[in-house]
C-alpha cells in the first residue's frame, strides 16, 4: 500500500501520450515545467492504493480536467521555455 496523488499519476500518463503526438520540446525541463503548471491548477487527489488499483477508481471528470490543464500548460511552456530554442 502506498499514498498516491491520483491527479499526478493521471497527469503524467496523459502527458507522455500528448508529448509523443506533438512536435514540441520533450526535454526533461519542459516536461516537468508542463507538469508543474498543470498540477498547480488542479486539486490534489490522494488515495491509498496498491499499484494499478488507482486508475480504476478515479472520477472520469478528473481525467477531463487534467487534459484541459495539460493543453493550456503545453501551450504556455512551448511559448516560453526555460531554455534557448534550438536553431534548425
Amino acid at each position: 500500500m502506498r499514498l498516491i496523488n491520483a491527479t499526478e499519476l493521471i497527469l503524467f500518463e496523459q502527458l507522455n501520450k500528448m508529448l509523443s503526438q506533438r512536435d514540441i520540446c520533450k526535454c526533461e525541463r519542459c516536461r516537468l515545467d508542463i507538469a508543474a503548471v498543470a498540477l498547480n491548477n488542479l486539486p490534489p487527489n490522494y488515495v491509498v492504493s496498491t499499484e494499478g488499483e488507482v486508475l480504476r477508481s478515479v472520477n472520469p471528470q478528473l481525467k477531463v480536467d487534467v487534459q484541459r490543464q495539460l493543453e493550456e500548460a503545453v501551450a504556455r511552456v512551448a511559448a516560453h521555455p526555460h531554455h534557448k530554442r534550438s536553431e534548425t
